[in-house]
């Protein structure tokens, strides 16, 4: 069975934003902030069984994400220990015979700062949302990502550079989705590190990807 490696990222320190909304919204061993972490997604979906597998046996990573659709596979682990959850990614890779580089670049699908968002507005995203509230008056970044497991690179790294409220993330899908609200200032400082950490991810260009 062909396997293709549509996300494959490292996040060093989860933000305990996003830690305590994987803890709200997964249903694992759910993570605390700080914790390193890895998020791979596959396709086909029913794969990420092997990859969850290879990982648990390998190292003592544990598993808070594990999403299996028929097109996508999604997983996610965490340790303490950087080195056992990158132990777990060399292990993963190494049982789907394929490389880090392998892996393909995800792209920019959505980019857009809604600017005082309107109170009839914010009731309709929050009763949508798993996350933390919109407030009337908030600026609200909306970004997708395909593949969309690497949506979770630009919370974290969202989350590192400025004070916003994380509102909603779904990694897995067709598209990556999230959303961040918060000042004017810092939901434009948000956007600008959600932006960089995804350009900044190497990989085979989807157009120049073919399948093993």
């Amino acid at each position: 069975m062909a396997i293709t490696l549509r996300t494959y990222t490292f996040l060093d320190a989860l933000q305990p934003q996003l830690a305590t909304f994987i803890g709200k919204t997964a249903r694992g061993f759910l993570p605390v902030p700080g914790q390193a972490s890895l998020w791979v997604e596959i396709a086909p979906g029913i794969a990420i069984n092997q990859v969850t597998d290879a990982a648990l046996k390998a190292t003592t990573v544990q598993p808070a994400v594990q999403v299996v659709e028929r097109a996508y596979g999604l997983l996610e682990v965490h340790d303490h220990d950087k080195g056992e959850v990158l132990s777990a990614g060399a292990t993963i890779l190494d049982r789907l015979e394929l490389s880090e580089e392998g892996r393909l670049k995800p792209q920019v699908m959505t980019n857009q700062i809604i600017r005082a968002v309107e109170a009839y507005q914010t009731q309709i995203i929050n009763r949508n949302s798993q996350g933390m509230m919109v407030l009337p008056g908030d600026s609200l970044f909306i970004f997708e990502t395909q593949p969309a497991g690497y949506v979770v690179l630009a919370a974290n790294e969202a989350e590192k550079a400025a004070h916003i409220h994380l509102v909603n993330v779904r990694p897995y899908g067709a598209f990556g989705r999230l959303y961040l609200a918060g000042p004017e200032a810092e939901i434009d400082a948000a956007a600008g590190a959600a932006i960089a950490a995804i350009h900044g991810v190497s990989g085979v260009e989807p157009e120049k990807f073919v399948d093993r």
